[in-house]
C-alpha cells in the first residue's frame, strides 16, 4: 500500500483551489518549460526531498508531486511522508494525463 494518494488531474484542481496544495514539478526544466501546470514550483527530482526550502517548515501543507509520467513522483512522495509531511499527493499518469484531461499547460519558466 502505497503512503500517498494518487490523483486525477480534477482532483489535483479542486485541492490546489480548496486546500491551497503546493504542486512542485519534478521534470527537467527544460521539460517544464515547454508546459507546466500553472502555479507550479519546478525542483530536479534529484535535488528534491523533505529539507528543501520549499517544503521545509510546511509539513501539514498539502503537496502534489508531478512529473511527465507519474513515475519519478512515488518515490519522492514516499520520502515526504515518511519524513512526517501530512497530506502527499501524486498527480496519477503526470503531465500527460493532465494533457489528456484537456487541461491548460504553460510555457516558460514559470515562478
Amino acid at each position: 500500500l502505497r503512503p500517498f494518494k494518487a490523483l486525477r488531474p480534477a482532483e489535483l484542481t479542486a485541492l490546489v483551489n480548496r486546500e491551497d496544495a503546493l504542486v512542485i514539478d519534478l521534470s527537467a526544466s527544460a521539460d517544464y518549460e515547454r508546459g507546466h501546470i500553472a502555479g507550479s514550483r519546478n525542483v530536479a527530482a534529484s535535488g528534491f526531498g523533505p529539507e528543501h526550502k520549499l517544503v521545509a517548515g510546511h509539513r501539514e501543507r498539502p503537496l502534489v508531486l508531478v512529473d511527465r509520467t507519474g513515475m519519478a513522483s512515488a518515490p519522492v512522495a514516499a520520502r515526504l511522508k515518511k519524513a512526517g509531511f501530512a497530506s502527499v499527493y501524486v498527480l496519477d499518469g503526470g503531465i500527460a494525463a493532465w494533457q489528456q484531461a484537456d487541461l491548460p499547460l504553460v510555457k516558460g519558466r514559470g515562478r
